[in-house]
């Protein structure tokens, strides 16, 4: 029945049952480091110091998987996530999308404080 098994690979290769391991480079870690540590300042930059931000990096069966998250002050913390491709890590992550990234997080974090704060009146929709 091993064929029948996603994970299935030859002997002494990959067990069956086990996914492949997905590894990076040093140089390709490091710039995924790299990219998320902006990631994290730019968040860090658009908020006041009472929100808590942070990141995770790790490497699973799909690949590299990096998470940044922000804790507001009051409501929910927010993360996003992502994976990217080894070759857009070669190439290396656009500035416009970890910028996007930040501001989305920013504003997600925001939103939540304005939620559990409650009598806050939006200014557009």
């Amino acid at each position: 029945m091993n064929g029948n098994n996603p994970y299935a690979g030859a002997p002494g290769v990959t067990n069956a049952g086990e996914p492949a391991a997905v590894d990076l480079s040093p140089d390709q870690e490091r710039r995924l480091r790299r990219a998320v540590a902006g990631i994290v300042s730019r968040t860090e930059s658009y908020l006041p110091n009472s929100y808590a931000v942070g990141s995770e990096l790790s490497v699973g069966t799909n690949g590299p998987q990096a998470t940044v998250a922000v804790n507001p002050p009051a409501g929910h913390p927010v993360s996003a996530g992502f994976t990217p491709d080894p070759d857009e890590l070669e190439a290396g992550i656009a500035d416009a999308d970890t910028d996007e990234v930040a501001r989305g997080l920013a504003a997600s974090a925001a939103m939540q404080v304005m939620d559990a704060v409650g009598d806050v009146t939006p200014t557009a929709k």
